[in-house]
């Protein structure tokens, strides 16, 4: 079936066509005939990415009258992206059609254009629930001939805390309109709407209800929890593709995610509530033109985005509620494409895992966390394909291959790929050669505390390098921070690192020396919870490690903080007194 046999008026049909749309997806072939011949109630199941702005808003613009300037039809969803997604899609279908205004509401914007607009006949409001309340209560929109009510992502208006103003904004409409209200999934506050706002309605569902898209393919890694941005970043280096989103559960955590990415080289950024519309507009426009592939966000900031082609969906945390998983999950394979959702869970949380496999009717492929050795692989062939692929454009670099031939020729076929390879792969063969590997198996059992090894004869001694760091037990930290620090930063296993001491305003720790080099480069101006480090090398001599798995050294006087000669009392009682914690 096309849209021609939909029931929709030419110029509407025009318009689908010259966006490049041809045979209907199956929640707008099922909805759309019913909103144009039955003047009554709706509920439309379906998983975002399935075509349902088109669902509703084609029947809607056709039913609007041009020759009536107030709103006739209102649509109400959850973050002002989404408003704005759903306006430009509605205008783009209305492009033929004369006489249609469709007006975006939304915080963050000036209040006063929005006001003016409507004043100036709009028909068709899209709007956040927030910012409409606003508008009604300074008695600058007007709900008593609203017509049509659309309520789209019901579940997460809901989530996000607006059951109180939908509730007044339905109040407000004339009792014969007709709601159209649309959902991912059914909890028990869009059944409780649906229940006192509807009479009689007609449902739809497709896919079944609470279930994801069947195109979509769930991984579940188990790992160490002091291991989880390190599985983050291996998944990555896996994927030299990839263009996806990382969902984290607080904005903080958000942020300093992406700090770290970036920090790491990788073209990232973040996407949270404390930043200004401005500012996730930009964002949001890298991310669309893929000059940023990996976005961080938090559960709100990601709410009706709709950016095409993202080919992961990474949990970095098991969100709260199984309806979240189900949107996060919702923005990879959509419009009938095939997407990866990718969760990473500890030991603790694999109840959780399967619960969430029964609520939400899915099946998780558990999974260990690629190794180094098949990272480099992938990463190599990769390469090896984009150099086969790439596009040579014989004109203008001609002028330049003389010299390049010139300075290459001295090499062999093979030394010239070794140094291509090297000069690709150096980096990441560094990194990968001795971090070893940090899956947990399902069965494995509880995740232990870091403790260093007592008790145990060692083989033979091993040589470390002592290093300083400016943070301390007055910034907060302990002993399992600074370890976490070391580890994902350097990508080192926690047995490489020795004893962790922690001062008043700086700290000290001891690493395998055949990893020092790596470790003082990779942490150098980290962040440990908003601090920039400074790290610097104490003690230039080799140290053994005793058999109680300590590195043991002398004290010295450079770890006393300077004080006054007449305190040089307080200097042995601080220092006792740090020797016993």
């Amino acid at each position: 079936m096309n849209f021609e046999k939909l029931g929709l008026k030419p110029e509407l049909t025009k318009a689908v066509a010259a966006l490049g749309f041809t045979d209907p997806m199956p929640i707008q072939e099922k909805t759309i005939p019913l909103l144009l011949s039955e003047k009554r109630d709706f509920v439309g199941l379906a998983q975002t990415g399935t075509g349902k702005t088109a669902a509703f808003g084609l029947p809607l613009i056709q039913q609007i009258n041009p020759k009536k300037n107030y709103p006739q039809g209102i649509i109400l969803c959850p973050t002002r992206e989404l408003c704005m997604q759903i306006t430009d899609d509605l205008k783009n279908f209305s492009r033929f059609t004369d006489s249609v205004r469709i007006v975006a509401i939304y915080g963050g914007a000036s209040i006063a254009n929005q006001i003016r607009q409507i004043q100036n006949g709009a028909q068709i409001v899209v709007a956040t629930p927030g910012r409409l309340v606003d508008l009604m209560e300074r008695k600058s929109i007007s709900l008593s001939k609203i017509q049509y009510a659309v309520l789209d992502e019901a579940d997460e208006m809901l989530h996000m805390g607006f059951q109180e103003d939908i509730n007044k904004i339905l109040g407000q409409m004339p009792a014969k309109r007709n709601i159209w209200l649309f959902s991912a999934t059914m909890p028990p506050g869009v059944a409780a709407i649906a229940k006192n706002y509807l009479k009689d309605p007609l449902e739809i569902a497709v896919g079944g209800r609470n279930r994801s898209p069947e195109k979509i393919m769930h991984t579940c890694y188990l790992i160490h929890e002091k291991d989880r941005y390190q599985g983050l970043k291996r998944i990555i280096d896996f994927s030299p593709e990839m263009f996806g989103l990382v969902f984290c559960r607080t904005r903080k955590e958000t942020q300093s995610v992406a700090e770290s990415l970036m920090q790491d080289g990788y073209r990232a950024d973040a996407l949270h509530g404390d930043l200004s519309q401005p500012q996730r507009d930009y964002i949001m426009r890298k991310f669309r033109q893929k000059s940023v592939r990996i976005l961080v966000a938090t559960d709100v900031a990601a709410r009706g985005l709709d950016v095409e082609d993202i080919t992961h969906v990474i949990h970095y945390n098991l969100p709260d509620e199984s309806e979240v998983y189900t949107h996060r999950s919702g923005r990879t394979g959509r419009a009938g494409k095939s997407g990866l959702s990718l969760l990473l869970a500890n030991r603790k949380q694999l109840h959780r895992v399967r619960e969430l496999e029964k609520k939400r009717n899915i099946r998780f492929a558990f999974d260990n966390i690629p190794a180094g050795k098949e990272i480099c692989q992938k990463q190599l062939h990769g390469l090896v394909d984009k150099i086969v692929n790439a596009d040579i454009h014989t004109k203008e670099i001609k002028a330049y291959l003389p010299e390049v031939v010139q300075t290459l020729g001295q090499f062999s076929k093979e030394e010239l790929i070794q140094r291509v390879i090297a000069a690709e792969f150096n980096r990441l063969l560094e990194y990968y050669r001795q971090a070893g590997d940090i899956y947990m198996d399902a069965g494995e059992k509880k995740e232990k505390k870091f403790r260093p090894e007592k008790n145990k004869e060692r083989d033979s001694v091993q040589q470390t390098r002592r290093f300083k760091i400016n943070v301390g037990r007055l910034d907060n930290i302990n002993e399992g921070a600074v370890l976490r620090l070391i580890c994902d930063k350097a990508g080192i296993r926690s047995n490489m690192i020795g004893r962790i001491e922690l001062k008043r305003e700086h700290s000290f720790f001891e690493v395998d020396i055949r990893a020092a080099a790596k470790v003082e480069y990779s942490i150098r101006n980290a962040m440990l919870d908003g601090r920039a480090i400074d790290v610097r090398t104490v003690d230039e001599k080799s140290m053994h490690r005793k058999k109680d798995g300590f590195f043991k050294s002398p004290p010295s006087g450079r770890d006393f903080p300077r004080r006054a000669k007449s305190r040089k009392s307080d200097f042995s009682r601080d220092y006792k007194k740090e020797q016993r914690i």
